[in-house]
């Protein structure tokens, strides 16, 4: 029994150490690495809770009868001190994520947030920290697996997400899963964000996409705008202003997101609907794949990767191809306003990719580009309730109503000088 608790302990402490410390150079521990320190980062309760259970059962048992044990208890109390400080470490992104809005939007912008006048109805329950899995919210109605094209294919349907009360004439906004092109599907991601602001008026529509091998860049971006068609075509149904449409999406999904928003009418993207628009009016990638040219030489295995699986074509032979898939290469000036996640810890995505992206955003577009970086947070650190989801659903909801309300002021604007 000593034995087994030392064994025990050794799996909980390395969870611990994960969050803290990821294997963050690309290769074969980045995976479970990430699996580690992602659950353990933002669910550090929930862990004590299962390392406290397994200390009391295996010291009932007897497994302080001998020295492993006295390690292993000692290894635990180690574990445990690292758990509670994640929750100050956790807060901390209530902080960078205002400061990162307060430096791009301006100082007073909450008061252009406060105008807006979507409120919740009742302010998001704090239980849900005790059920971060529980992704559902009385105040929001879900229509499922809506076609957003033509044909066969069960990749193109969507979810929509609005008020349960109605809505009319409510911004929109566009959420793309992420999964590596090859995975992922639209019930499993962003949930908190769009629960929050369906919640507070907005409409929110999440869409599947055609999936690698299958299918081949650009199917996946060409798919996105498909449903930017149907949105333009039915919003207004579900009570939303198709006007306004801000895009967002994580990993793959942020990569989507910021192609999105830098190839608006791009006829190449839009075979046989080249007249629709395709503009947005905002963009919040997370944790995004923002090159795959890999020009900052920080993981060949990616390049290898989209090569194979992704594109189906090689880079050198056909360079321009993957540029024209990097948003770093697209960066322009009227790109629309940005608002970047990243996690400091992310162990699939480099952060230094992200900052590369902003830094090249910034120099070109005519439009705000807030930055935030998630002190130690993973990557898809926001797919469940935790106290730094909760931060940054904030934050983005804030940019969000920020951008719509200066939206809204410059078309009432230009009205009265019609």
């Amino acid at each position: 029994m000593p034995w087994a608790f030392l064994a025990v302990t050794l799996i909980g402490a390395w969870f611990t150490f994960n969050a803290y410390l990821p294997h963050l150079r690309q290769g074969p521990m980045s995976v479970p690495s990430f699996f580690a320190g992602w659950l353990t980062s933002e669910l550090p309760g929930h862990h004590f809770a299962w390392q406290l259970a397994a200390t009391f059962f295996f010291v009932s048992a007897g497994a302080l009868a001998a020295w492993p044990g006295w390690l292993g208890l000692g290894i635990t109390l180690a574990s445990w001190a690292g758990l509670l400080a994640m929750v100050p470490l956790a807060r901390r992104s209530e902080a960078v994520v205002e400061a990162a809005l307060a430096q791009s939007l301006g100082r007073a912008y909450r008061e252009r947030v406060a105008a807006s006048g979507r409120t919740r109805v009742a302010p998001a329950p704090r239980g849900r920290l005790l059920l971060p899995l529980w992704l559902r919210d009385r105040a929001v109605h879900v229509v499922r697996d809506i076609r957003y094209a033509p044909g066969a294919s069960r990749r193109h349907l969507l979810d929509v997400y609005a008020p349960k009360h109605g809505a009319s004439g409510a911004p929109v906004l566009l959420q793309i899963h992420g999964g590596g092109w090859v995975i992922g599907d639209k019930r499993q991601q962003a949930l908190p964000l769009m629960l929050d602001l369906a919640a507070r008026g907005w409409v929110c529509v999440a869409i599947n996409y055609r999936l690698s091998p299958k299918a081949t860049f650009p199917d996946h971006l060409v798919d996105a705008k498909l449903a930017m068609r149907w949105i333009r075509e039915h919003a207004a149904e579900y009570g939303g202003d198709a006007s306004f449409l801000a895009v967002t999406g994580g990993s793959a999904g942020g990569h989507l997101t910021a192609l999105v928003a830098l190839t608006p009418n791009d006829p190449r993207y839009q075979p046989g609907f080249e007249e629709v628009d395709t503009r947005v009016q905002a963009a919040v990638p997370f944790y995004g794949v923002y090159d795959f040219t890999d020009r900052q030489k920080l993981d060949a295995g990616m390049i290898r990767f989209l090569e194979r699986v992704v594109m189906k074509r090689r880079i050198a032979d056909e360079r321009d191809a993957f540029e024209r898939a990097s948003p770093m290469s697209l960066v322009r000036p009227d790109a629309p306003p940005f608002f970047a996640v990243h996690g400091s810890h992310d162990s699939l995505v480099p952060v230094a990719t992200a900052r590369l992206f902003v830094e090249l955003l910034r120099k070109v577009s005519q439009q705000p580009v807030a930055y935030a970086e998630i002190p130690f947070a993973q990557h898809a650190f926001e797919l469940f309730h935790s106290l730094r989801t909760r931060h940054v659903v904030d934050a983005v909801g804030r940019f969000l109503d920020f951008v719509y309300e200066e939206w809204r002021a410059e078309r009432q604007g230009v009205a009265r000088a019609g």
